[in-house]
């Protein structure tokens, strides 16, 4: 009855367990309780929801980037289509500057014609006057009929001869005019050249920035993307963590009722029960399983907790009954104790726990569970279990 009452109040101890940690050991590899997954469970969606975190964290930082990259390329977009928009009335500006200078050529080449003519024309008029014997001037300075007559005919022809020099000096220095206004146009349509090449070379430079910008962006989408389907998946596996947590918070409490149920409940002796052929060789190989790297006393403590759940009316009556129980035995769930038997992996030393355990001995009492040991739990402890 003192164990039974010392089973009872360690499971009530076990449920105000706080955080839990676990003892390694070489030969347990599976969760050997249901606290045990509990804490596992735990411990798995604590690291999860960090992940998660993490994940977020990133995410809310690569969202950042992303906007204010869309924001740089909405500023490139609008200086792209202010040089754009230079560059083309700087095309205009060439082009009416072309057509200013052809017309400014034209221009020149008329006043050049119409110098050489005006120069042609002084040039025959002189021939005439003064280089032929029988000239007109000649003539008519010999033939005036009086000094004033005279006098007025040569102020007549040197006022000729002065109109011709002058339209000749108006006709050069128009064509001078227009060869300067002709550079100063070339002038400013080589500026104009200048800050096209300019224009283009920024238009180019925006262009690129545009191009590396977008190639930023969609590479900084595609890590939303994934980081959205990770925080997803991180979600989704919290998710059924907690659905997990939930199913074993409820299994470990049915497992506790079970023990004070077991606890409170009759117990058979061991002389009424009948064990089948082949429950030796089970439950060798599943001590081997459960206790293989303990001492004798560990075995036989495996092996005694198997046999009370065949003598207490709340398990199964039978070796197969017991250690094949849904949810109860770890090797049985991974295929550990199939592996064993298949190969009959029990030692000397399990086939010896398991005949003591069989006849009737125990070194736990009426104890129907066993872990590895945890915070707050007090028990029988042999080797690495906790028998309680």
């Amino acid at each position: 009855m003192k164990c039974r009452n010392r089973v009872a109040a360690l499971l009530v101890m076990t449920i105000l367990a706080g955080v839990l940690t676990a003892a390694t050991d070489e030969t347990v590899v599976e969760a050997t309780s249901t606290q045990q997954k509990i804490d596992q469970t735990e411990q798995e969606k604590d690291e999860l929801e960090g992940k998660l975190d993490e994940t977020n964290d990133n995410l809310e930082g690569l969202r950042e980037t992303h906007s204010s990259l869309k924001s740089e390329l909405n500023n490139l977009n609008t200086q792209l289509s202010q040089v754009s928009e230079n560059l083309e009335q700087l095309e205009v500006q060439i082009e009416d500057k072309e057509q200013e200078i052809a017309r400014t050529q034209e221009a020149l080449e008329e006043a050049k014609e119409t110098e050489n003519w005006q120069y042609e024309c002084m040039v025959i008029r002189v021939r005439e006057m003064y280089e032929q014997n029988d000239t007109s001037y000649l003539n008519a300075i010999i033939n005036a009929g009086s000094l004033s007559e005279m006098l007025n005919i040569a102020d007549y022809f040197e006022k000729i001869a002065a109109y011709d020099r002058k339209k000749l000096a108006d006709y050069k220095e128009n064509r001078e005019l227009i060869e300067a206004q002709e550079a100063l146009l070339q002038s400013d349509r080589a500026e104009l050249e200048n800050l096209k090449v300019a224009a283009e070379a920024e238009r180019n430079k925006v262009s690129g920035l545009i191009s590396q910008t977008s190639s930023s962006i969609t590479q900084y989408a595609d890590q939303i993307s994934d980081e959205e389907e990770k925080a997803l998946a991180y979600e989704a596996e919290i998710k059924k963590k907690e659905e997990d947590l939930t199913y074993l918070k409820q299994k470990l409490a049915e497992e506790i009722a079970m023990s004070q149920t077991a606890a409170n409940s009759s117990w058979r002796d061991i002389s009424e029960v009948t064990f089948a052929e082949g429950d030796r060789y089970l439950l060798a190989n599943l001590i081997y399983c459960e206790a293989g790297g303990e001492p004798y006393e560990g075995k036989l403590a495996v092996g005694s907790v198997v046999v009370n759940r065949i003598l207490s009316s709340v398990y199964p009556d039978t070796m197969v009954g017991v250690i094949y129980q849904k949810s109860q035995f770890s090797p049985v769930a991974s295929g550990r104790l199939d592996l064993a038997l298949a190969s009959n992996k029990a030692t000397e030393d399990c086939y010896r726990a398991a005949d003591a355990a069989m006849s009737g001995v125990t070194n736990v009492g009426n104890c129907v569970y066993f872990r590895t040991p945890i915070e707050g739990l007090t028990g029988i402890q042999i080797g690495g279990h906790i028998f309680y």
